[in-house]
């Protein structure tokens, strides 16, 4: 306890200083041991913006750089920010579609990262932007009693990064705070739309777009109130037209497309 309100003492001190995001790590380390944090900054469906990390260089192009080319549209972190989540701790596996573990940006991003878990604090700053304080753990899980001890924290956590970041909305340069949704909607569909060359349909576009998220064809039927069935005839005439053969060509082809088109 004495340590947590030493490292906390520290933090606050370093508000408005660019040390306020490392205090900010050692606080949440006094509490649970993990091996990364990382802070993102998002705005709508602008580019992420890495407010700290404290990852090695080798990992920093996977975590950060990587993620900023184009992977970051699929991320349940990201996703979550656009439709505004309630603000608070979640782990990632609470908030991701019902097949992201299954997904090819599990897959071929993720699983990457050698991540055994993530955690995050969702914070919502003036403007209409958000913050997210990740903490990631490499060999195993946080246990409910960490997360609890974790989450007793979260008004310390939300009240120093609001008062830190509190012009986060500015730095990226946005006029519309209230278009999160659209502009998130409209970034996702012009990647399909450049994917796609014009040869897919706005509902393949749109069954394209969930299946890369992490959704079933039961999910993805229910959010666009179709059939199971219809949407697997969807998958099928969308390999057809882009001449793949897999989930892992699709997912290839969409961060090709967003590395060439950039959102």
């Amino acid at each position: 306890m004495k340590d947590w309100i030493e490292a906390t003492g520290s933090m606050i001190s370093a508000i408005g200083t660019q040390g306020f995001a490392k205090e900010l790590s050692k606080v949440l380390k006094a509490i649970v041991p993990f091996d990364y944090t990382v802070v993102f900054g998002y705005y709508g469906a602008a580019r992420p913006m890495d407010l700290f990390d404290n990852f090695p260089e080798q990992k920093r192009k996977v975590f950060v750089e990587d993620y900023q080319d184009g992977p970051y549209l699929l991320d349940p972190f990201f996703l979550a920010c656009g439709n505004r989540v309630e603000a608070g701790l979640y782990r990632i596996r609470d908030i991701a579609p019902d097949r992201f573990f299954q997904g090819e940006y599990f897959r071929n991003y993720y699983a990457r990262t050698g991540l055994a878990e993530e955690i995050g604090f969702f914070i919502e700053v003036s403007g209409g932007a958000m913050i997210v304080v990740s903490l990631m753990r490499s060999e195993k899980m946080f246990s409910a009693k960490e997360f609890r001890q974790v989450s007793e924290v979260w008004p310390v956590v939300r009240a120093a990064c609001q008062r830190h970041w509190h012009d986060l909305a500015t730095q990226f340069g946005k006029q519309d705070p209230t278009s999160s949704e659209s502009n998130l909607h409209q970034s996702v569909e012009q990647a399909f739309q450049n994917f796609g060359a014009g040869v897919l349909t706005p509902r393949e576009r749109q069954v394209a777009e969930f299946t890369l998220k992490g959704h079933s064809a039961d999910a993805v039927g229910k959010i666009l109130e179709i059939s199971p069935g219809t949407v697997r005839i969807h998958r099928r005439n969308i390999y057809s037209k882009l001449r793949i053969r897999s989930q892992g060509e699709l997912f290839s082809g969409f961060i090709e497309a967003l590395v060439a088109n950039p959102c």
